[in-house]
């Protein structure tokens, strides 16, 4: 049994996509940024410390993606997505399938591998942002072009979520996310200002949007 069809027991009406193009993130900043959205069929990588809005903009476009009809996968090396801030953010979560690797980075490889490979995911993402440095630095640069590959062949949206750029040579676009200061209703922290910057332009290109707490 194919992994299409596996997934079409799991989910009936699950179909392969065959779409092209860009998926908004749903923030006029970043989707200006970026030319229009996050490549289909193309590797992204989303980069930055923690705090930085990494995982804001991330959950940000799983919203707007799962608004919009996509079936959403978040391969998790680490253990750390949070499905409640995930559907307080506005993400349908029925359209997103959580694949938690418990800290198993190789793991984590093989299943981005098999779910990019099948197809039938309008956006694929491989958190990695909380995977020990030991375990990123091992992954080859044949691992990330068989990825990217794999994306160009079935249309999906990847995106690596990461603390560095890590697949370089192999990804379209890179945001590079910076925390710029925080917002505060009294003693409260309601959200940041955060920059992002394209790594992929000939001249450096930004922009600024907040991220709100959940």
């Amino acid at each position: 049994m194919t992994a299409l069809a596996q997934l079409r027991e799991i989910a009936p009406g699950f179909q392969k996509r065959e779409d092209s193009g860009k998926l908004s993130t749903g923030i006029p900043a970043i989707d200006q940024l970026s030319s229009g959205g996050i490549a289909r069929g193309a590797l992204t990588e989303i980069c930055g410390p923690p705090s930085s809005g990494r995982t804001s903009l991330l959950f940000a476009l799983l919203s707007h993606a799962t608004r919009q009809g996509e079936c959403c996968a978040w391969i998790d090396a680490a253990g750390t997505f949070d499905p409640h801030s995930a559907a307080e953010a506005g993400a349908d979560l029925d359209r997103v399938l959580w694949v938690n690797c418990n800290g198993n980075t190789e793991h984590a490889l093989k299943a981005v591998d098999l779910l990019t490979q099948g197809g039938g995911f309008g956006m694929v993402v491989l958190d990695i942002a909380d995977a020990a440095e030991r375990d990123i630095r091992r992954i080859s640069l044949a691992s990330w072009f068989r990825l990217r590959h794999a994306a160009e062949r079935t249309g999906a949206a990847l995106i690596v979520l990461e603390t560095s750029v890590t697949a370089r040579s192999c990804s379209t676009l890179q945001l590079a996310m910076k925390r710029k200061r925080p917002i505060w209703t009294g003693k409260l922290l309601c959200g940041i200002h955060v920059e992002a910057e394209s790594r992929k332009h000939y001249r450096s290109q930004s922009a600024d949007f907040t991220a709100v707490c959940i």
